[in-house]
């Protein structure tokens, strides 16, 4: 029996640092049961990793200046809805302190998620309430001296 190759996926973890270390999240505001989120999707074809996590951010939000600071874990967890394999490698960003507070963004181009509506904001860290999709799992491997060092 072949099992189905896992979808590769990647997950950012976007933090900026101000008094506290904050971490970049979003809700689809014609879909607020999908839950609070970071910013994740899907690797294209011959796409490197850290490339994808860059225009995931780009596309989900709109943050332009974000800078992968490294991998933080991969996870091997199947879709919770479809049951399909899924592959997704977890990496942290540092984003500038002067980043917005809160703003809303329409996804633009052709992929499944454009024209969605997302409302992104940063909160601190630690979070107060779980991700969707278990997606906070690993922000224990963010070390606090890392997101400290970020910011200046």
């Amino acid at each position: 029996m072949r099992t189905a190759r896992p979808r590769v996926r990647v997950a950012a973890y976007v933090i900026r640092h101000r008094d506290l270390p904050e971490l970049l999240v979003f809700d689809h505001v014609d879909a607020p049961g999908a839950g609070t989120q970071v910013p994740a999707g899907g690797v294209r074809p011959g796409e490197a990793l850290e490339d994808a996590v860059l225009r995931e951010v780009r596309e989900e939000t709109g943050l332009l200046t974000a800078t992968v600071m490294g991998q933080v874990t991969v996870e091997d967890k199947p879709h919770p809805d479809t049951g399909q394999p899924r592959r997704t490698t977890f990496f942290r960003l540092a984003a500038p302190a002067e980043s917005p507070d809160a703003w809303i963004h329409r996804v633009e181009g052709q992929d499944s998620d454009a024209g969605m509506v997302f409302s992104c904001r940063f909160l601190p860290l630690p979070l107060t309430t779980p991700l969707a999709d278990d997606q906070d799992a690993w922000l224990g491997r963010i070390d606090e001296d890392w997101a400290t060092r970020s910011s200046t």
